[in-house]
């Protein structure tokens, strides 16, 4: 008997409300992508699990609740499950101290970072033959699993997309990115411990809901960071690592806003009814953010080759 495989998804939105790092467009880019996920992908309502940080919701997207989200999420799957995590909002780049390599990371609402190690980690434990895609729309999100193969990155840009403006007539924008230093300065006021190491004050407020590179040894974050079996990660991002992505609001129609890479996708799909491979979908947004002058952001592609020319959010059956 062959069992249907299940399409499950987690959606977080980050807007910062009432910050200084306040976005316009994240809730929206994660309610748009529930709708198209119900109504064109056919995920059942009931296994969409959405987290935004609207004052008054039941649970805030902070990092320890991101991570669990997704090992339920990642629990409760099997072989040929079909699991997706959008992520819209803040993303940085950050060096623990004790380590050779920055680190790509997601920022949740309560600045607890989510990492490309805990990513690595995450996808580790993903069921043979399932897929994990992940869609970051957020600054540095490019490399934010740990260790994927990259199929469209920084040796992919094309000699066009060099140059020109990162403006959009009619609307503002603003980089979905938050500097390393205001990130200390906000753990800081937290803490009230005077340091720059970043894991000091982590350790400190969130203890073994911090990121793993910040609570273990280099030695013993590489060796668990490893790949346990063929890779089923997948990856697109809004932008190559070294580069931000924008939250554009709508000016002229009052104050609605939109990821740009969200908003690529979203216009991608409508414009293409039929089947995309991941990497089709990824080119033709960079298209798209190419054709709205958004030069400077290349959403990228990281995954096995496999993977890179299978159906995105494609299913498979597979035998119980």
């Amino acid at each position: 008997m062959v069992e249907k495989a299940q399409k499950m998804a987690l959606l977080v939105g980050c807007n910062y409300p009432n910050t200084p790092h306040e976005l316009r467009g994240c809730h929206n880019d994660v309610l748009a992508m529930h709708e198209v996920l119900v109504d064109r992908f056919g995920f059942d309502p009931v296994r969409v699990a959405l987290l935004i940080d609207k004052p008054g919701s039941s649970i805030m997207p902070t990092g320890a609740n991101i991570k669990k989200a997704l090992e339920k999420m990642i629990g409760q799957a099997k072989p040929g499950d079909v699991l997706f995590f959008h992520f819209s909002g803040h993303g940085t780049l950050i060096k623990p101290h004790f380590s050779s390599k920055k680190e790509e990371a997601i920022v949740p609402c309560d600045f607890n970072l989510v990492t490309s190690a805990d990513f690595r980690e995450l996808v580790n434990h993903v069921p043979e033959r399932a897929t994990f895609t992940f869609l970051s729309d957020s600054c540095h999100s490019g490399g934010l699993i740990d260790k994927e193969t990259e199929q469209i990155g920084p040796s992919s840009i094309h000699k066009e997309d060099k140059f020109g403006s990162f403006e959009v007539s009619g609307n503002s924008h603003k980089p979905k990115t938050i500097p390393v230093q205001s990130i200390i300065e906000h753990l800081t006021s937290l803490t009230n411990i005077s340091t720059s190491d970043i894991a000091t004050h982590l350790m400190e407020l969130f203890g073994p809901d911090a990121s793993l590179p910040f609570r273990t040894p280099p030695h013993e974050h590489d060796s668990m960071a490893k790949p346990l079996k063929p890779d089923e990660g997948i990856l697109l991002s809004g932008c190559q690592a070294n580069e931000t992505s924008a939250d554009v609001e709508i000016t002229e129609n009052g104050r609605m806003g939109y990821g740009a890479f969200s908003h690529a996708i979203q216009m991608v799909l409508k414009e293409n009814l039929s089947p995309l491979s991941n990497r089709q979908i990824v080119l033709l947004a960079r298209n798209t953010l190419r054709m709205q002058h958004f030069n400077k952001q290349h959403p990228c592609l990281y995954c096995n080759d496999e993977n890179a020319d299978a159906i995105f959010l494609s299913q498979v059956d597979h035998q119980p």
